[in-house]
């Protein structure tokens, strides 16, 4: 069994070296690159106003953020929830960075840029020179983006799991049964003994096979 977590926040803006901030967290377990239904959440008061800009992306605004729980207060079960899982994401180097610098200023070590799994690369080697946003993705997926308005991380999550599962050839091992032996094994027969079948055939249809044979050009049966 093999665990990794998917992960998605929704920022301030572009840069935590200039002052930005993470407002919302979102991030789902994976098992064998499928969802568990396991997931963490927080939206969270990013100690700073949230520009009309960044609110237009996601729909947040200071309101939303008001009296809710500050980076600091969610970090350990964040973290706990991490483990020491592969953390995947879509343009994974925006997320780490931002969590990174959040985790700077509490005191905690960084995530580690070993356990990046990129999406976004994923995507842009399996589809090169092709447009490779979440939404792109989606709809080369034919999956459902209609409950998409703003972004949100914990639904750009869910979206992302099942772009993740595609890029990754899951759904084909999604279909295996809750066994050990897979589907392939459960369709498995025996193969069936097949006997050679003998029949009689008269002087009639012998000498009017003859003669169909003859009108052939170059049969290959009188070669």
């Amino acid at each position: 069994m093999t665990r990794s977590v998917l992960f998605d926040t929704e920022t301030t803006g572009f840069d935590p070296l200039v002052g930005d901030r993470v407002i919302e967290i979102a991030a789902i377990e994976l098992v064998n690159e499928l969802p568990t239904g396991k997931q963490f959440y927080a939206l969270l008061d990013p100690e700073r106003d949230i520009p009309s800009e960044a609110t237009r992306v996601h729909g947040i605004t200071n309101f939303h953020v008001e009296g809710k729980p500050k980076f600091g207060d969610v970090a350990a079960e964040m973290l706990a929830f991490f483990g020491d899982s592969p953390l995947i994401a879509h343009n994974a180097p925006f997320d780490f960075a931002f969590i990174d610098s959040e985790l700077a200023r509490v005191g905690r070590p960084a995530l580690g840029f070993e356990r990046m799994v990129d999406t976004l690369v994923l995507a842009k080697t399996r589809f090169p020179g092709m447009p490779n946003s979440l939404d792109a993705l989606c709809r080369r997926f034919e999956i459902d983006l209609s409950e998409r308005t703003t972004h949100n991380a914990l639904l750009d999550c869910k979206l992302l799991s099942e772009v993740y599962v595609e890029l990754t050839g899951g759904r084909q091992r999604g279909l295996l049964l809750d066994t050990e032996q897979g589907l392939a094994f459960a369709r498995y027969e025996a193969p069936v003994e097949r006997r050679a079948v003998a029949f009689e055939v008269s002087e009639e249809q012998l000498a009017a096979h003859a003669a169909f044979v003859g009108r052939l050009k170059d049969a290959v049966w009188l070669l």
